[in-house]
């Protein structure tokens, strides 16, 4: 269940509002001692995460099907998606549903009634976590939120049943801007970078690769090296966006990558503000990656 992007922060009845995660997206499935850690996409992720595999295999139920996020937090307890990505800091996984619980099917159920099932079932102990209830009051929630400088708010209507898909059951608000953009390119380097200048983002718009900018900054040798790597397997002849690019010294790539990029703002033209490189998202298909200028 993915919920949608509104402009403002609100506060409505019969609504819950959530920390909202930079991290990534998982789904743990529990058959007896055997757990399963599942992408958005459909990628196994217990290996990369074995510590939380163990942890719910712990969990009194023998079959369960938990919904959350995992991430690492900073020095000031905020997830931050770069620090996961390169692999800083412990993994811990934050749970903030449950589908599933000991031959029970829980998503016909109020979000209210799986909440109290997933506080019966899990007591919060790194590296397993309960999603942070920020207020009752959305504008107050927004508030805490910009105060401690977290992503942004999750707002799920308490009566809410669980499906696959975008619903405006559940709605997200963000403090800071951060995304997902497709990567159809890069620029030479210069000076004395290595590998490549800048990456060239893309947003799309029905099958149509709209250009919103380069972002040239937020990249180690490390990261240059591993992404310019990627790059010679994917060189297309021909740009994939949808109009010219005028940027120097050019190259395209078959737009497979998406990459997670901060910025500031949007300009005028739907180009991005000092954006920064945070890393690959290999758990988005970039055909999601759609239209938010």
């Amino acid at each position: 269940m993915l919920a949608t992007l509104v402009d403002e922060p609100f506060s409505k009845p019969d609504w819950v509002f959530e920390e909202k995660y930079d991290g990534v997206r998982i789904l743990a499935y529990k058959e007896g001692d055997e757990v399963s850690l599942i992408s958005r996409n459909a990628i196994d992720r217990t290996d990369r995460y074995p510590a939380i595999a163990a942890e719910i295999a712990k969990l009194k139920p023998r079959t369960l099907v938990l919904d959350g996020e995992v991430v690492v937090f900073d020095a000031k307890k905020v997830s931050r998606f770069q620090l996961l990505q390169q692999s800083r800091g412990r993994p811990q996984y934050v749970v903030f549903d449950c589908l599933y619980e000991g031959g029970h099917d829980l998503r016909n159920e109020p979000l209210s009634v799986r909440r109290q099932a997933l506080e019966r079932l899990v007591q919060p102990s790194p590296p397993l976590l309960l999603a942070e209830r920020l207020a009752s009051d959305g504008i107050k929630a927004f508030n805490v939120a910009s105060r401690r400088k977290l992503e942004g708010v999750i707002a799920k209507r308490a009566s809410s049943r669980y499906f696959e898909g975008r619903s405006t059951e559940w709605l997200k608000f963000k403090v800071h801007q951060e995304d997902e953009f497709v990567i159809g390119g890069f620029t030479e380097p210069a000076g004395a970078r290595h590998y490549f200048g800048a990456l060239l983002l893309g947003i799309y718009s029905g099958d149509q690769l709209r250009y919103v900018g380069k972002v040239g900054s937020g990249f180690d040798e490390k990261t240059l090296q591993s992404l310019h790597d990627k790059f010679e397997r994917i060189v297309l002849p021909r740009s994939p966006f949808a109009a010219p690019v005028n940027e120097r010294g050019a190259t395209f790539v078959d737009p497979k990558l998406v990459a997670q990029i901060s910025f500031t703002e949007w300009t005028k033209d739907g180009k991005l503000r000092h954006p920064v490189y945070l890393g690959l998202r290999d758990d988005k298909n970039p055909k999601e990656v759609v239209g938010k200028a």
